[in-house]
């Protein structure tokens, strides 16, 4: 059988591994993602998937949260390879494996290290080894089933049977709470706005936690609430930020050190024009001469002056 008669899944796992072999791709080095792979040769991201599943399952490669998909580190020596793709398990198996939990932790595995963007039903479904319309016997569509990845990831926080005492130190709490989730799972910023918040039970569970501090301080419910948004439109207008990174690195296949070392011409020209005299003493007086940024840092700034001014609202 020649290589173009190979399904493309496998053309594109072997590509992968050349170029591996060949040290043009090393340990720990991020490999393209499902978006690009589906780009660069012209296949579905389902296929990309599968791909990149094939890989990991004999552990070429490993998936790392707000990283993406990498080289194992040390690789191992792959599976023979075969030109079918591996015969199915029966009907009865598949269904006695098959659980919406399992679908929903793929899911949840696929956004994590590619992005949403690069979620489907059909790459879900690839990357559990099951027919395209398996998992929709347990999950009836993808907006379904973000809601239940939303829900899934919400739940991973628990907070103390018994609160901090005093209404600042549950809400820096909540924040914290909130702002570990979108670390580790970068794509919920990008659900749920806050006109049309999602009504999810681990969800409300936050919103529990936030408004019952606020309680006992003279406050209506419409100044509760709306500070309780305030709470997390901070958490969420950062967090967007880092699954925009994982966007712009696997469109441009530039890191953030990568990008800014092209800006520098363009920052030079700006410095020397004399056309911005503060923005040039700001830029020209970092320590060390370069701006590092740190969002976790950014979070503990921004939360910090936020409870500042809450503080005017709940003991003036």
């Amino acid at each position: 059988m020649t290589e173009l008669s190979e399904p493309p899944y496998l053309r594109i796992a072997a590509d992968i591994r050349r170029r591996i072999a060949t040290g043009e791709l090393a340990p720990g080095d991020r490999v393209p993602s499902t978006r690009r792979l589906a780009q660069q040769w012209g296949v579905a991201l389902a296929t990309a998937t599968k791909a990149l599943t094939t890989l990991r399952v004999e552990g070429t490669v490993e998936a790392r949260p707000r990283i993406g998909t990498v080289v194992a580190q040390p690789p191992r020596a792959p599976r023979p390879r075969t030109t079918a793709a591996p015969a199915p398990a029966g009907p009865a198996l598949r269904d006695h494996e098959l659980s919406q939990e399992r679908i929903v932790r793929a899911a949840i595995e696929i956004a994590d290290a590619e992005g949403l963007a690069a979620l489907s039903m059909r790459g879900v479904a690839a990357r559990l080894g099951v027919a395209a319309m398996s998992p929709y016997r347990y999950v009836g569509s993808k907006d379904d089933l973000i809601a239940l990845m939303a829900d899934t990831a919400y739940g991973e926080a628990v907070y103390p049977a018994v609160p901090p005492a005093g209404w600042r130190a549950r809400l820096e709490l909540g924040a914290d709470a909130l702002w570990r989730i979108c670390r580790r799972h970068p794509w919920i910023a990008h659900i749920g706005p806050l006109g049309r918040p999602l009504v999810l039970p681990n969800l409300m569970a936050h919103g529990e936690w936030l408004l019952s501090a606020l309680e006992g301080h003279g406050l209506d419910a419409t100044t509760m609430f709306d500070v309780h948004l305030l709470i997390h439109n901070h958490v969420q207008g950062l967090a967007v930020h880092l699954e925009r990174e994982l966007q712009a690195q696997a469109a441009t296949g530039l890191t953030d050190e990568e990008w800014m070392a092209r800006q520098e011409a363009s920052l030079r020209t700006i410095v020397a024009s004399g056309r911005y005299p503060a923005v040039t003493r700001t830029l020209t007086g970092f320590p060390g001469g370069d701006y590092d940024l740190d969002l976790d840092a950014l979070f503990r700034l921004g939360l910090r002056a936020l409870l500042d001014g809450i503080t005017h609202i709940v003991e003036g």
